[in-house]
């Protein structure tokens, strides 16, 4: 059996929801992302991993600065001077915003880094490792202008579009089939970076770069193609079992969107028959939303001290944010100050926000305009307009009306 690391969508470079961290000069989030990574390149080493695969997204932006480019090239180095090949496959972060830049993973490929593989094209990849050879066809994201080159479109709408992208994608893969059923000595996984129909989508949609195709599910169903390395969703899920179809998903949280998302790497065995697999978590930093209903009760602020001392052992290094429902006339008691102190007493990480929603009274409107903006003779004589009051009882209410707010001063 050859044994496969499958990890994906990196996006180093996220800062969101951290802090300078002045022994590293780096946001304590970027830390957090390396410190994920090491955690998979010691695994790797730890139980002899025989082909580390990337199927893409290794920064957050097309234009890392140098300081995580050096990071990442530290621990692609620690597997291969340890002689764990890596294969990296090339996802729409890594693309150039313009036509002949360099990918964010070219200089590999340019020093000829031994051991470390870029896929920058579709293409059926062999490789050696300790256990032996094995196939990789890679599908790598593709932009429109590439799959279509030379094409002329414009009498065609958007659905067709890419109708046409899908086929061209299709039609690469069934490509890359046929490779690799051509020498079946040698077991063949495929890894493509890439959106397939019936995957579930999280945070990715706030960091998507480019427009997303849909590859469909049943264009993974080949039958040289013993494991299906999948990168883009940011959400581990299988999406079928033969052969195993693979998400892996991102190493580290982005947002509160992948809250309850476990994050980590998949390894594969691929033999000769059937392939063995599992996702292996690693320790990403928790992300922890605490609600508090306030509206029922005299101090509304005792009531999220309370849900966070209820919470509190989950709480040290999370990154936290609160949610208290309020009545609107409870908002000037409300002690944000004190609920602040709570977390940090707690050991939070990081609070990203109290957040309130205050429940107000809702507005009535007559006639085109709110209540607020009319005299109370006004807002009567229009409620008894909307009631359709007989027009000689609305004069007799409205008289009596007067006389009671003249009397009133």
């Amino acid at each position: 059996m050859v044994r496969i690391l499958h990890f994906a969508d990196l996006h180093l470079g996220m800062e969101n929801y951290g802090r300078l961290d002045p022994a590293t000069g780096l946001s304590s989030r970027v830390s957090d992302f390396l410190a994920r990574f090491d955690e998979l390149v010691d695994y790797a080493l730890d139980h002899e991993v025989d082909l580390v695969l990337f199927a893409g997204d290794a920064y957050k932006t097309r234009d890392p600065n140098p300081t995580y480019q050096r990071e990442f090239a530290r621990r692609l180095i620690r597997l291969v001077q340890n002689d764990t090949p890596v294969l990296l496959v090339i996802g729409n972060h890594d693309l150039p915003s313009a036509r002949g830049r360099a990918t964010t993973l070219e200089i590999y490929h340019t020093l000829a880094v031994a051991g470390v593989v870029v896929a920058r094209q579709p293409g059926l990849y062999r490789l050696e490792t300790r256990r032996g050879p094995i196939q990789v066809a890679v599908l790598p994201w593709l932009v429109r202008s590439h799959l279509l080159a030379r094409e002329d479109l414009s009498d065609r709408g958007v659905t067709q579009v890419e109708q046409e992208m899908t086929a061209r994608l299709v039609a690469i893969v069934d490509q890359l089939a046929e490779e690799a059923a051509a020498d079946s000595t040698t077991p063949a996984i495929l890894a493509a970076h890439a959106t397939v129909s019936g995957a579930t989508y999280g945070s990715e949609r706030s960091v998507m770069l480019g427009h997303d195709y849909v590859l469909p599910r049943g264009t993974l169903a080949r039958p040289p193609f013993r494991y299906v390395a999948l990168g883009h969703i940011h959400q581990h899920q299988v999406l079928s079992e033969d052969p195993p179809a693979v998400y892996a998903g991102s190493l580290e949280r982005i947002d509160f969107g992948e809250e309850t998302q476990p994050k980590g790497f998949v390894v594969a065995d691929i033999g000769p028959a059937h392939t063995e697999w599992h996702f292996q978590p690693v320790a990403a930093r928790p992300f922890i939303t605490i609600r508090a209903d306030g509206r029922q009760q005299a101090n509304p602020t005792a009531a999220v001290l309370a849900a966070i001392a209820h919470q509190a052992p989950a709480l040290p290094s999370a990154v936290v944010r609160v949610i208290v429902q309020l009545r609107a006339d409870q908002e000037p008691a409300f002690r944000e100050s004190d609920v602040r102190q709570a977390l940090q007493e707690a050991g939070a990480g990081f609070v990203a926000a109290v957040n309130r929603e205050v429940e107000r009274p809702a507005r009535v409107r007559f006639g085109g305009r709110f209540a607020e903006e009319m005299t109370p003779r006004q807002a009567l004589a229009a409620y008894l307009e909307t009631r359709q009051t007989p027009p000689a009882r609305q004069e007799m209410l409205l008289r009596y009306a007067d006389e009671l707010m003249t009397a009133a001063g």
